[in-house]
């Protein structure tokens, strides 16, 4: 039998960092090795914590009739389109566009082309996957009338005009259940998905999201909807509109479970439960100790033993979730600067106030200074702020690395950021979110540094 030793260098690496440790090495020869044996669960490295699965689940994927976890089965990854550049932008007028474009050249294909073997592959047109191959020889058409302009979340602090349409967006999963249209409103918890390669994150939302929001996210929701089949409304339903029935995300079970555990508080209610778990999964004390556990697993939350801690949890994860949802409505954090030049006679807000094509740090090694164009400069930016991450980089970065102007490589399809601003009638927008953003961000800081302690026996 071979005896298999580990060097560990740390997780989170790039892959130009792996080569260069590898490269720095030069020879296995004075390193430092550990000896491992995988273990029940047949983990060789990044090795399971047997406490994990003491706590209750925040749903079971594999036992859908499994009462014993926080949310109901209807959770759901984000959304996989299998053609971002078509199905999302933003700006609406031009997604529609894109979209009716499409549409009309796929349709032209059923009508036009007899066998799947001769249908044009052209990138710049449509974005052939299985499904829509599968739909060509049903030859069934597609109807831009039956598409939704949904405002989503693409990536964090990320936001996009997304045309819902379930032919043309791959995988929807459980989504419409939760949002399935934009007159019902919904807040979803998004944890990463399994086999995540980032440092674990969480980050909540009010709007659908797309699977990479947080790495191959899992969204575990408020609310879920059921389409009114009766149009009659019975006593267990919860709330109802013409079209769907709304429904607690969280489980009677855990409920009555959290409640017996605080000696019968009726107080508590499922909503806060619901901002417990979020408060919770963001304890640095309950990350650490089972990271490996949150790399193989959907999480496991325990029930804290004071009620004490429970509400401290709770009131956290509100105030997190109000940050986070309303991010947009921070004002600017009082330590940064902000230099601007004399705006030109020539020159209108949203000329002025354009990213383009993007912002930039004013160093790799320097992030307090931003060049947001070449009339305006952000100074003075808390380092702190850094320290909040979400989906493998910090908030700011996503602000700074998603806020600009792209073309697609394959379809040629332009995504302006600038658009958003413009269609809103705020030409100031990407400027007043990255300050917003940055307060944010520090503040996320302050209150996950005074979470309770968390010890697991």
């Amino acid at each position: 039998m071979a005896t298999i030793y580990y060097h560990d260098i740390g997780d989170y690496l790039s892959r130009e960092q792996k080569l260069k440790m590898v490269h720095d090495f030069r020879s296995v020869k004075g390193m430092e090795w550990t000896e491992i044996v995988p273990n029940e669960k047949e983990d060789w490295i990044n090795v399971r914590d047997g406490v994990f699965d003491t706590m209750v689940l925040l749903g079971d994927k594999d036992d859908k009739a499994n009462k014993r976890t926080f949310f109901v089965p209807y959770y759901s990854n984000g959304l996989k389109t299998q053609r971002d550049a078509w199905c999302y932008n933003s700006s609406q007028t031009i997604l529609g566009d894109n979209m009716r474009r499409t549409i009309e050249f796929y349709n032209s294909q059923v009508h036009n082309v007899e066998s799947v073997d001769k249908v044009e592959y052209n990138d710049t047109k449509f974005s052939w996957t299985r499904a829509c191959l599968n739909d060509f020889r049903k030859k069934k058409t597609y109807h831009y009338k039956d598409g939704l302009f949904m405002e989503s979340l693409y990536r964090p602090f990320f936001r996009q005009c997304l045309f819902y349409y379930r032919p043309l967006n791959e995988m929807m999963y459980q989504m419409p259940k939760l949002y399935p249209t934009k007159e019902q409103k919904n807040t979803i918890i998004c944890v990463q998905g399994l086999g995540a390669t980032k440092e674990y994150s969480v980050l909540m939302s009010n709007s659908i999201v797309d699977l990479g929001f947080n790495a191959a996210c899992q969204c575990f929701p408020l609310y879920y909807y059921e389409e009114n089949t009766h149009k009659q409304k019975t006593l267990f339903d919860d709330t109802l509109d013409d079209d769907y029935i709304r429904h607690d995300g969280i489980t009677d079970w855990i409920l009555k479970e959290v409640r017996s555990r605080y000696n019968g508080a009726k107080n508590i209610t499922k909503e806060m439960i619901f901002y417990y778990v979020y408060g919770l999964l963001h304890s640095k004390d309950y990350r650490e100790r089972f990271a490996a556990d949150l790399k193989k697993s959907l999480p496991r939350i325990p029930i804290v033993e004071r009620i004490e801690d429970f509400m401290a949890f709770y009131k956290a994860g509100k105030q997190l979730a109000e940050l986070h949802l309303n991010y947009e409505e921070v004002p600017p954090h009082p330590e940064v600067v902000v230099h601007i030049t004399a705006q030109r006679a020539d020159q209108d807000d949203y000329d002025y106030f354009r990213v383009d094509p993007k912002m930039k740090f004013r160093s790799k090694d320097d992030k307090s200074v931003i060049l947001y164009n070449a009339n305006i400069r952000l100074e003075h930016i808390p380092l702190k702020a850094y320290d909040y991450i979400v989906n493998g980089k910090s908030a700011i970065e996503w602000i700074v690395e998603r806020y600009c102007v792209s073309i697609d490589k394959k379809s040629l399809i332009k995504n302006d950021a600038n658009d958003w601003g413009r269609e809103h009638q705020k030409p100031r927008y990407i400027l007043d979110l990255l300050l917003s953003v940055i307060n944010v961000s520090t503040q996320t800081v302050d209150i996950v540094n005074s979470l309770p302690r968390l010890t697991f026996d």
